[in-house]
């Protein structure tokens, strides 16, 4: 049997000199303790040099790939005749047995003896190369590996987008920032064109143009501003309750304001490219939720890959992991909604909707993204028909809730249900005897028993009074008794009051009272 063994300085191929060792696997590690016991077991046959760096890497991505390179395929056809081949990927043994028909070997004896081969390769290799050799080598492969996967792994060209969306949202804050110092700063000399110009470019280009105030009325802001917004900023100039401002204040706004157009131009061809990058790289995505929202969503997953392993319902809550485990703890209602709530599909729908619309969307958009991230095509035709799919859940949630609003058919259309009635000739012809209700036979025996029990009535009376009597007794002296168990509560309470007076004393007092009433 031939084991192949493969390195960084080339491919080696060893004789097994005593295959009665390879039945038990365990023990084949004691064999390679020494190099003299692995040089007993097995033995070098053939040994393929790599002659530079190129083509190591290019050895290293086949093995790495499971396919056969065109040097390793001339070693086998010319050294393997017959014999059956150990090797350590059962993948690549399968497409070395199609294409040059050798039995390949793939079980716990071949790894053991590769594990030994490993150990030992310095001395079994001998002159072929050496300790240093082989250690440049392994370091030269892993460095060039590592460069030729960066460059050419399809799962890092998401890497620009997901760097191009960050940058956006960082720049829109700077923007503000710096926009919002301009307002303030040049505020204390031109307070009043804060609320006549609203737009923080045209304020900046504004500034950059005329300077002070002063200066306006002999400006033309035509290609910044609009005749309105220009004639009512020149009438306010007049009768401004600014400040006066020194020239060098002046440069140092200027240049403030220099910053604030370069940044929002910058970012005007920043949002260009991430749409370019977007709908070359994810454009079914692009196509159900936009540009923005699919670059946030691929950037907070880490990569269009890791975003496409999502199921819709992790993909509709993207970016609300937080209010998610904390309705989890708090046993609250959990969101409907993350980073997709931005759709523009999610915004055109009313509110009580939003939750049954951003659950369609997001099934559609997970099987885009699927599309997008393993498809070979470039076509956005799954992302058009996800989009109409959810345009027409849309409307039939929209259609409903106004039927629901305006409600029966009838009174939508202006229509009363009721019938119109009209007058018949045969109104006029007299009385109908067959339109009288008849009272039933049951009904009729029931106002006969009332007739015959009229007459037991008086007796009835008489009781129902006699009840209501003795209920009303009951009740007086239930609150009678009540109220001595309260009054006897309240004595036990306070032992000074319980000690009654005789009653010739209260008698005494009552005779008292009276007389001193009467002088």
């Amino acid at each position: 049997m031939l084991v192949l063994y493969e390195s960084a300085a080339g491919y080696a191929l060893f004789k097994v000199t005593d295959e009665s060792k390879l039945s038990t696997p365990a023990d084949l590690f004691k064999d390679f303790e020494t190099p003299e016991k692995a040089a007993g077991l097995v033995k070098l046959k053939a040994f393929h040099k790599f002659t530079d760096t190129a083509e190591a890497v290019a050895a290293a991505t086949g093995l790495v790939e499971s396919k056969l390179s065109k040097g390793l395929k001339s070693f086998l056809k010319k050294n393997v005749k017959g014999d059956s081949l150990a090797i350590a990927d059962s993948k690549m043994g399968q497409a070395i047995k199609d294409k040059l028909n050798i039995q390949c070997i793939n079980d716990d004896s071949s790894n053991e003896i590769l594990r030994g081969i490993r150990n030992q390769l310095e001395s079994l290799v001998g002159s072929n190369t050496t300790q240093e050799e082989l250690r440049a080598y392994n370091l030269g492969l892993a460095h060039s590996l590592s460069r030729y996967k960066l460059k050419f792994s399809p799962d890092k060209v998401d890497t620009m987008i997901v760097q191009a969306i960050n940058l956006l949202d960082e720049l829109d804050k700077e923007v503000n920032i710096y926009a919002m110092r301009v307002r303030e700063w040049y505020g204390w000399h031109f307070p009043e064109m804060g609320k006549i110009v609203v737009d923080n470019l045209q304020y900046a280009r504004c500034i950059l143009k005329m300077g002070i105030r002063e200066n306006i009325q002999s400006c033309d802001l035509s290609d910044i501003l609009t005749q309105p917004i220009e004639e009512e900023l020149k009438l306010v100039s007049e009768v401004s309750m600014g400040t006066e401002v020194g020239p060098l204040d002046t440069i140092n706004i200027k240049q403030l304001c220099t910053q604030v157009v370069k940044l929002t131009e910058y970012r005007a061809q920043l949002f260009e490219y991430l749409k370019n990058r977007m709908n070359a790289i994810a454009p079914n995505l692009t196509v159900l939720v936009g540009e923005l929202v699919g670059a946030r969503l691929i950037a907070h997953a880490g990569s269009l890959l890791n975003l496409a392993k999502q199921p819709a319902s992790t993909v509709q809550i993207l970016g609300a992991e937080k209010a998610l485990f904390r309705a989890l703890k708090t046993k609250g209602a959990t969101p409907k909604y993350g980073l997709i709530y931005h759709a523009s599909l999610i915004g055109q729908a009313a509110p009580k909707n939003k939750g049954k619309i951003s659950r369609v969307l997001a099934a559609k958009c997970s099987l885009a993204i699927r599309v997008d991230a393993l498809g070979d095509g470039d076509d956005a035709g799954v992302g058009m028909e996800g989009r109409s799919k959810v345009e027409a859940r849309l409307r039939m949630l929209e259609g409903r809730g106004a039927v629901a609003a305006s409600g029966n058919g009838g009174a939508k259309s202006g229509k009363s249900s009721h019938e119109k009635y009209n007058k018949t000739s045969d109104s006029s012809s007299g009385y109908n005897n067959a339109a009288d209700s008849v009272v039933s036979s049951k009904k009729r025996s029931r106002e006969e028993v009332d007739d015959g029990s009229e007459e037991a009535k008086p007796e009835k009376k008489a009781k129902k009074e006699k009840k209501e009597k003795k209920e009303k007794k009951e009740k007086k002296e239930k609150k009678k008794k009540d109220k001595r168990e309260r009054e006897e509560e309240v004595d036990d309470a306070s032992p000074e009051k319980s000690v009654k007076k005789p009653k010739s004393e209260k008698k005494k007092k009552k005779k008292k009272k009276k007389d001193s009433d009467s002088d």
